[in-house]
C-alpha cells in the first residue's frame, strides 16, 4: 500500500488523462493521496479533486512564490476551506530564496500568516523550503508551541538540520531525489531520521525518480523511492510501506 503524502495532480501536465489515471491508481496500489496546494488557484482544484476522488485529500495553501500579492481576504477564504471535512494540512507554506522575487521580507510575512492560521485550525504544517535553511528553521522554532505538526516537504538539507526538527518532532517528506546520482546529502540525512518519521512523497509532476528522471511523476514511481530507503535503512522495501503509511496516517488522520 502506497500513500503519497505530497502531489499536485492539479497541474496542466495530467489535464489530457488525470481522470484516467487517478482511477487507476487502486489497482496499482495506491491508497490516499494529498493533493498539496501552491497557490488560490490551485488551492481550490485541490479542493475540487478532493471531493471528486473518495482517496484523495487536500492540503489549503499558498507556496512563497506564489505569495507576493497575498491579501487578508486571501487568508480569510483559507480559514473558511481549512474547515472543510477532506481538508487534512495547511499547505504548501514557506519559504524559497531560490528565485529573488518575492522579497524575503513578503515571504516571511505570508508564511507567518499562514502559521497563525494553522495555529487557529489545528491542522499540521506542509512547509517549503528552498535555499533558506536557517530562516526556516528559526520562524519554526518561533511558532513550535502553536502548531499540532509539520512536515519539511522534499527535504534536502543536511543531517544536521534534520537533527534540529527532529528535536520538534518534525516529520521529513522524501521522494525521486533520494534516486539521483547528486543525492549524498540526502543519502547521509535519511540513514540518520528514523524511519517512523519519514513520509513517502512524489511532488508529481514534479521529480521523478530514476530511471524517469526529467519525465512526468506519478504516485505509482514511489515503489522506487521505497526500493531506495530499504536498501539505505537494510529493512524489506514492504516494511518501508507499512511504516510509512501508518507515519501518513498519524500526521494527517
Amino acid at each position: 500500500m502506497i500513500f503519497d503524502t505530497h502531489a499536485h495532480y492539479d497541474d496542466e501536465a495530467f489535464d489530457l488523462d488525470r481522470d484516467e489515471l487517478l482511477k487507476g491508481m487502486h489497482k496499482d496500489g495506491v491508497a490516499f493521496i494529498v493533493n498539496v496546494g501552491a497557490s488560490m488557484d490551485s488551492t481550490q482544484k485541490a479542493l475540487d479533486l478532493a471531493h471528486r476522488y473518495p482517496f484523495l485529500y487536500a492540503a489549503v495553501g499558498v507556496h512563497p512564490s506564489e505569495s507576493g500579492g497575498l491579501t487578508g481576504k486571501d487568508i480569510a477564504w483559507l480559514k473558511e476551506k481549512a474547515a472543510e471535512p477532506k481538508v487534512v494540512a495547511i499547505g504548501e507554506i514557506g519559504l524559497d530564496y531560490y528565485w529573488s522575487e518575492p522579497d524575503k521580507a513578503i515571504q516571511k510575512k505570508w508564511f507567518e500568516e499562514q502559521l497563525q492560521l494553522a495555529g487557529e485550525t489545528g491542522l499540521p504544517i506542509i512547509v517549503h523550503s528552498r535555499d533558506a535553511a536557517q530562516d526556516t528553521l528559526e520562524i519554526l522554532k518561533g511558532w513550535r508551541k502553536d502548531l499540532t505538526k509539520g512536515v519539511i516537504h522534499c527535504f534536502s538539507y543536511t543531517k544536521e538540520i534534520a537533527r534540529e526538527y527532529l528535536n520538534m518532532d518534525y516529520y521529513f517528506g522524501i521522494g525521486g531525489v533520494l534516486t539521483f546520482k547528486n543525492a549524498k546529502k540526502l543519502i547521509e540525512a535519511v540513514e540518520y531520521i528514523p524511519m517512523n518519521r519519514i513520509l513517502l512523497e512524489t511532488d508529481c509532476p514534479y521529480l521523478a525518480p530514476e530511471p524517469y528522471r526529467g519525465k512526468r511523476n506519478q504516485s505509482t514511481y514511489l515503489d522506487l523511492v521505497a526500493e531506495r530507503i530499504s536498501v539505505i535503512k537494510g529493512v524489506s522495501k514492504e516494511e518501508i510501506f507499512t511504516q510509512t503509511v501508518q507515519n501518513a496516517k498519524d500526521f494527517y488522520f
